[in-house]
Formats: C-alpha cells, sequence, structure tokens
C-alpha cells in the first residue's frame, strides 16, 4: 500500500516520514481527482454542480460509506463538512444545553488548545464562568498519563451537575489511547452528554461509534486520513440524535431538505442525519483529494491495518528500547504514535539529527519527539533506518 503515496525527498534522497500524526503524505491518485473537479469546473463554471461527472451538489455522499466504515457507524451518521474546531462549536449548540445545575463541562486538562478555547467560549457564550463549570481532569503528581479509574471517578463526582464529557480519543502529545466506550458509558449514566474529538483517533485505530453510542464526534482529516493540508472534517451524530429534526443547532442552507431546497423557502427544515448540520457549499476540491485516501481504506480490511499499525509499533518500540537515555512515554494502550523524551537536555540535539538523516517526526516543547509509523505508507525498514540514526547520534 506505501506505494499508493507520495514520499517526501530532500536533496534528492527519500524522507522517512513519521510525522503522519500531523500531516498523512499524498495519495497518487488526489491529483487525478483534484484535476477531474477543476477541468469540470474549466469546462462547465456553475452547470458542474448538477453535470459534473461527479456532480458537486451531494458530492460528499462518495464519501459517506468510507468514513461511515472508518468510525463505525451508519452512513446517516457522518458527513463530512468544514472544519474540526468549527465542527465542535456546531456539535456543541446542539449537546451543551446548561439548564438547572446541569451546567459543567468535563475534559482533560491538557487538552489541545482548539478544544481548550471552544470550550471555554461555549461557556461564556451561556453566560458563565469556565472557571467555575469546567472540570479538567489532569494525571496525578510527577505523571504524564491519564489514569482511567480518574477519569471514571471525576465523571461520577461531577454526578448531575454534568451537561457533557468532551474528551478525545488519544491524547495528541503523549499517544495515550483512552478507553471511549467507558468514558461514553459513565458519562451517560450521570445523564451527561457524551463527545469524541477523534483528531488523532480517525484512521489510526478501531471506532465504533455507533455500538458505543456516543452522541456525537468530530475529527479532521489531514492526519492519518491522508486528506491534505487543512482538508476537510467530518462529523458523527448518533442516530438517537441525527434524526431528530427539532434538535436545537445552528443551521445553514446546505443542511436544508433536499427536495425543497432550491424553494428557497423560510423555516428551517434539515435533513434527517448528520448530513442536517451542513452549513454551506463544502470545498469540492477538498472533498475530491480526501476521496483518494478513502478509496485506499476501502482496498484494506480494517483487522488489517490494525496488525499492521501493531507490528510497526511493536518494531519501533524495540528499537527505542536499546537507547538508555530514551523513555517511552506513550503507555500501552495506544496507536500508531510513540511520544518519547530524551534524558540530560539531548531532546533538540537528538531531532535536529535525525531530520539531517532524513528522518521526519516532529517536536513539542520541552521534550517530547512524537515519531508515528503509519500503517497504510510506513515499513519497517524505515524503522531500521531510525535505529541506525540513534546508534549513530549515541555512539
Amino acid at each position: 500500500m506505501e506505494k499508493q503515496f507520495l514520499k517526501p525527498r530532500k536533496d534528492r534522497k527519500p524522507v522517512h516520514y513519521f510525522c503522519g500524526n500531523s500531516l498523512g503524505l499524498q495519495p497518487i491518485k488526489a491529483r487525478h481527482y483534484v484535476n477531474e473537479v477543476l477541468n469540470d469546473w474549466a469546462e462547465m463554471a456553475v452547470d458542474g454542480h448538477f453535470y459534473a461527472q461527479n456532480r458537486w451538489f451531494d458530492y460528499h455522499k462518495l464519501l459517506n460509506p468510507s468514513l461511515a466504515r472508518m468510525v463505525g457507524a451508519n452512513q446517516s451518521e457522518v458527513v463530512p463538512m468544514g472544519t474540526l474546531t468549527g465542527n465542535l462549536h456546531l456539535l456543541m449548540v446542539s449537546f451543551y444545553k446548561p439548564t438547572g445545575k446541569r451546567t459543567k463541562v468535563l475534559m482533560e486538562a491538557s487538552a489541545f488548545p482548539s478544544d481548550q478555547y471552544l470550550v471555554e467560549s461555549q461557556v461564556r457564550f451561556h453566560g458563565l464562568d469556565p472557571d467555575e463549570h469546567i472540570i479538567e481532569v489532569q494525571p496525578r503528581s510527577g505523571e504524564r498519563i491519564l489514569r482511567h479509574e480518574d477519569i471514571l471517578k471525576a465523571i461520577k463526582d461531577a454526578g448531575d451537575t454534568l451537561a457533557l464529557v468532551l474528551f478525545p480519543g488519544i491524547q495528541y502529545l503523549t499517544g495515550q489511547l483512552f478507553d471511549m466506550p467507558s468514558i461514553i458509558k459513565a458519562g451517560h449514566q450521570e445523564g451527561a452528554m457524551v463527545g469524541l474529538d477523534l483528531a488523532h483517533a480517525t484512521g489510526n485505530i478501531p471506532l465504533h461509534l455507533n455500538h458505543w453510542k456516543a452522541d456525537f464526534a468530530a475529527w479532521c482529516n489531514y492526519k492519518y486520513m491522508n486528506g491534505g493540508p487543512g482538508a476537510i472534517a467530518g462529523i458523527f451524530v448518533h442516530q438517537d440524535h441525527a434524526q431528530n429534526a427539532d434538535l436545537h443547532r445552528f443551521a445553514g442552507w446546505y443542511g436544508y431538505d433536499e427536495e425543497t431546497r432550491f424553494l428557497m423557502q423560510k423555516g428551517f427544515r434539515p435533513i434527517l442525519g448528520a448530513q442536517g448540520w451542513q452549513l454551506s457549499n463544502e470545498n469540492i476540491i477538498s472533498m475530491a483529494a480526501l476521496r483518494a485516501s478513502l478509496e485506499l481504506f476501502d482496498q484494506v480490511p480494517l483487522d488489517w491495518l490494525e496488525e499492521h499499525r501493531k507490528e510497526l509499533n511493536t518494531h519501533l518500540q524495540e528499537v527505542i528500547s536499546k537507547f538508555p537515555d530514551l523513555d517511552i512515554i506513550t503507555p500501552s494502550a495506544r496507536g500508531a504514535q510513540l511520544s518519547i523524551s530524551v534524558n540530560g537536555g539531548k531532546g533538540k540535539p537528538l531531532f535536529q539529527h535525525l531530520q539531517k538523516a532524513n528522518i521526519l517526526g516532529d517536536w513539542r516543547e520541552p521534550d517530547v519527539i512524537r515519531l508515528t509509523p503509519a500503517p497504510m505508507y510506513n515499513t519497517h525498514h524505515e524503522i531500521d533506518m531510525i535505529e541506525g540514526a540513534l546508534r549513530s547520534f549515541f555512539s
């Protein structure tokens, strides 16, 4: 499968790319599908909405079956749209409805900044003080990893003050995989809604959103999903909510009933399903690039994807464990990513050494190197290259 992706080069030499946790590689066929849209635009202009080879009016429907498969959902529960943070804002409008003493949002203390900002602003939007109405779960003193029992205890302790649990599937810095089914169940037991930020999970680990009964989820498609920089994102709304036309939301024209959309009538009538959260015409060029990646995912069994990910990750773990100055932060519950700290203040020099060896991961202050062997395009040979670069640095 790795031959279906374009790998970067530096000084005419191949780059061993381990940064899929930040931006996935370009599928070879992405250029074909993007050019198809560009050609239709050139030749048809506005008529491309209905007469293009794959008409733009409902281009998103080409992607829905594949997206549903990747997140474990029914096709009506997913749609490609918007951006990750924008989508989470839209979903919180529907699923964060503080009333009475049930006003609090529970999240991890070290969430990616966008999630922190969006929750803070949503709480303020309702006239509430974030310091009083956001519960942040953090690792114990001297630890980097959140203990699962501490998450469940925080949910239980919040009890009937809890309106929403918003948690990631995988922690962006440490690579920790959270027990999403248990978190969802615990939140529901306390009467709260539960939503997931799957930016680092979709395309990385098995997901079963419908079965788990997550109320909603959102993800970007430019990391493991290889949709391109700033790619169109995606949402999931569970069928228990998605079929409810009366659910409060911020509405837009593209979420309006398709059969009567062009009558331009007042009074919002949503499409039943996740498509009813769409706002405006989506970026067709971005969807075309994502389509190329989804077709590749469709060609591999999901259990193969999972097994290959584990094999590559285990290989990388074995390599890292050979060097006493390297500590693996990521716990055994993980996806493809390994986060590594380097002893003795050697982190930044090591990262720069790897770059010179054409091994590209990424650096996070103050001491973390993230290396991610993505099963769709990384190989065991490339992990051997990491071992060689480490030996030359520590020798």
